[in-house]
């Protein structure tokens, strides 16, 4: 599988822009999910085009909370492809989706990827199942890291956790995993690399994660 970043605090890519938000592509299995969509449509599409990302190849959109650093592209990347949309199932609709699919429990996306359902009555994360462990996305952890990987790990052991993480700082819960990128509004990303510089990977707009 092949996780792409296009909208971050930061950028990895030179002539990528950064902006406060997340979103990424995630590749697997023949599919391709973005997940989020930052806080503005111009620079989410901007980078997908230099990214070489076709937003009419996309298969699916994956919104993890309806804050506006996550679904601000969103109105814009549905009026170039009016996808199917997976929401929390507290989230208001989206306009111009092709279908919106509303989520409280597990969910199966496609085949070996899925969402931990609504966590805390605000938040979603995906899960891809891989043969090395489950890849857990993440938007920005607001019902806490504990909660999402205990939720994640009904499916598997947890390999990779990948998103924005905010205060998060119960380090302790990284010590099983053997991948760590902590993106967009991660507080403690220093202490995260400190500790785990064998599992830490530095995220930014065009980071390419391949698994």
């Amino acid at each position: 599988m092949k996780i792409t970043i296009i909208y971050d605090n930061e950028v990895w890519k030179e002539g990528l822009r950064a902006d406060w938000g997340f979103s990424c592509l995630i590749e697997a299995y023949g599919k391709k999910i973005l997940f989020d969509t930052g806080s503005n449509g111009f620079i989410l599409l901007d980078n997908m085009r230099k990214l070489d990302i076709d937003p009419l190849e996309i298969d699916a959109v994956f919104i993890s909370h309806f804050h506006w650093d996550h679904i601000g592209g969103l109105a814009d990347f549905l009026s170039i492809n009016p996808a199917k949309v997976y929401i929390p199932l507290s989230s208001d609709e989206p306009q111009g989706a092709g279908k919106t699919i509303k989520v409280k429990e597990y969910v199966k996306i496609f085949e070996n990827i899925f969402s931990t359902g609504e966590l805390d009555d605000i938040e979603q994360s995906l899960v891809i199942k891989t043969v090395v462990g489950l890849v857990v996305i993440a938007g920005c952890s607001h019902p806490g890291v504990k909660n999402i990987l205990k939720a994640a790990s009904k499916l598997g052991k947890v390999y990779a956790l990948i998103g924005g993480l905010h205060g998060f700082r119960d380090f302790h819960l990284l010590e099983d995993l053997e991948l760590v990128c902590p993106t967009h509004c991660t507080q403690f990303i220093p202490e995260i690399k400190l500790r785990y510089p064998d599992k830490y990977v530095k995220g930014g707009a065009g980071k390419v994660i391949e698994i």
